[in-house]
């Protein structure tokens, strides 16, 4: 069974500071405060999430990442991750990666299908120049799928770009040697677990080729209380801010921090000259103003998980306003924001 879940929810309070740069203002991003006392399995475990960010077609990506990681060094989240599209790895994003480095706690990777193109100089400008091992090794990662435990939650990372049957670049499939992983990953932890991947397991276009056997792990384990094991599946690549539930499991999509790519039909230039070409990709987006991202709280004791987003608006003309259909791009969905949601687990 599956059903969108629409409800938003302000949990922003007037205490809580803006951030800002010389470039963005961001609206408030709520800080809560865990209980007194508890249990360290039991305590509320929040991480930050940001996907999509596009170095290597945003010309302002590093002002993006630094309001996120300044932002999260002020919240001081258990984690933050980040679920791929990030760069590629070429030694001119040596700088980016170094703002990413900054967060003073863990830092997680998701591998996403952009992080291994070619740039046109290093390598040919097409998908997969660069392999996942060489953008692994960059970025610091030292598996494209793994799993680790923060105060009585489990979390894993799934790598969705290996190659299916008769797929052609770009790959969107989970094979059998990583999912029989999957498997045993699930069995052996008895924590409510959340799972992270690039691309969906909930949605038909672009998403994972054999997402509904990758779900069907998902929703097998059981906990001791007869609930699901896994509470929840992030996943950017869509470019969209939604959250669907199927068999008890929320599918939360986090927006990009970025943008949303239109593509040659509807073409624009919303920022100087200069910029448009030096980054000529940009006129295919609609980008947004701020870099939208979120905190996530998990409170098992309270029974919820909450997301507090970042809202922001379109950088020149709306996707309606450059001649988009409301019906085709799926109006609900594409927004320059990441929307607050309240959820039950």
């Amino acid at each position: 069974m599956k059903k969108s879940i629409n409800t938003r929810r302000r949990f922003l309070r007037s205490g809580v500071a803006a951030c800002s740069t010389s470039m963005f203002m961001i609206p408030q991003l709520a800080c809560l405060a865990g209980p007194q006392q508890v249990n360290e399995e039991d305590r509320p475990v929040r991480f930050g999430v940001m996907t999509d960010i596009h170095k290597d077609i945003m010309h302002d990506a590093d002002e993006r990442l630094s309001v996120f990681v300044d932002r999260m060094n002020k919240l001081k989240p258990d984690f933050v991750i980040q679920l791929g599209d990030f760069c590629i790895p070429i030694p001119e994003n040596q700088g980016f990666l170094e703002i990413w480095n900054r967060f003073n706690g863990p830092r997680h990777h998701v591998l996403g299908n952009h992080d291994m193109d070619g740039d046109g100089k290093h390598r040919p400008d097409k998908a997969y120049a660069f392999t996942s091992e060489e953008t692994m090794a960059f970025l610091g990662m030292k598996k494209r799928y793994d799993s680790f435990d923060v105060h009585g939650i489990h979390f894993i990372i799934l790598d969705g770009n290996e190659k299916g049957p008769g797929q052609t670049p770009y790959y969107r499939y989970v094979l059998e040697e990583q999912a029989e992983w999957l498997r045993q990953d699930l069995e052996a932890t008895q924590r409510p677990t959340i799972v992270f991947i690039h691309q969906g397991l909930e949605r038909e276009a672009a998403s994972v080729a054999n997402q509904a056997s990758i779900r069907s792990i998902l929703e097998q384990p059981k906990l001791k209380t007869g609930q699901n094991k896994v509470i929840a599946c992030f996943s950017g690549h869509h470019h969209r801010d939604y959250v669907n539930q199927i068999q008890g499991i929320l599918y939360p999509q986090i927006n990009s921090m970025s943008y949303h790519w239109l593509g040659a039909d509807f073409i624009h230039n919303s920022y100087a000259p200069e910029i448009m070409k030096k980054h000529p990709d940009i006129k295919y987006t609609v980008p947004y103003k701020d870099p939208i991202f979120a905190l996530v709280t998990l409170d098992r004791q309270r029974g919820f998980m909450q997301i507090e987003g970042v809202k922001s608006e379109f950088v020149g003309p709306s996707p309606w306003e450059l001649g988009a259909s409301r019906k085709k791009f799926d109006a609900a969905t594409l927004s320059a924001n990441v929307s607050d949601r309240k959820l039950p687990i």
